[in-house]
């Protein structure tokens, strides 16, 4: 018997940049997902203070309970993010920290799928190894394969349009989602 919901998946976005190659990514995601998958942008991270066990005591600032709540609402999320300096994005890690803190922790037990861009030839690989340690202390579940890591981003992307059009790489993309589709249901 096949479960036939409509999954929810919110995309939790690592760059703040206007331009990001990323943002375009993510926007990109929407239109590619499989007829029983929705997906909508988490709230910014680029509202959230650095983390501060001080201000935690004094309570959580309403803009961490807004992402926690989308993120535990959700039943996915798709991380896209840019790789730097080798390594996640600093106000990603803050909004991972943040979260993280909350009970119930909404990473735990959540299917988890990763996608990044970057001008360069990786793609944002090693951004998604450090994700991918954060997550298993998280005890998220993250989606192996198919990949989604977009070397030479700044060749396939309409910036007018601000999204992905090459072809090949919207179908890498479609095919992320639909597994990220099927990894969801395996879990649930």
């Amino acid at each position: 018997m096949s479960d036939a919901r409509v999954l929810h998946v919110v995309s939790l976005l690592g760059s703040l940049r206007k331009g990001s190659f990323n943002a375009m990514l993510a926007r990109t995601l929407p239109a590619l997902a499989p007829p029983d998958m929705t997906i909508t942008p988490a709230p910014s991270i680029g509202n959230l203070p650095l983390y501060n066990a001080d201000l935690q005591a004094e309570g959580f600032p309403p803009a961490v309970t807004a992402l926690a709540g989308a993120m535990a609402a959700a039943d996915g999320v798709i991380i896209v993010t840019p790789e730097y300096n080798y390594s996640i994005p600093g106000g990603l890690k803050n909004a991972i920290d943040w979260v993280s803190r909350l009970s119930p922790q909404p990473f735990s037990g959540k299917p988890v799928a990763l996608a990044s861009a970057s001008p360069g030839g990786l793609g944002g690989a090693r951004s998604q190894y450090h994700l991918r340690q954060v997550m298993v202390f998280l005890e998220a579940y993250v989606l192996n394969r198919p990949e989604v890591m977009v070397p030479a981003v700044q060749t396939k992307v309409d910036a007018a349009k601000g999204e992905i059009t090459d072809g090949p790489t919207r179908e890498m993309i479609a095919a992320e989602l639909k597994a990220f589709a099927a990894f969801i249901r395996r879990l649930s």
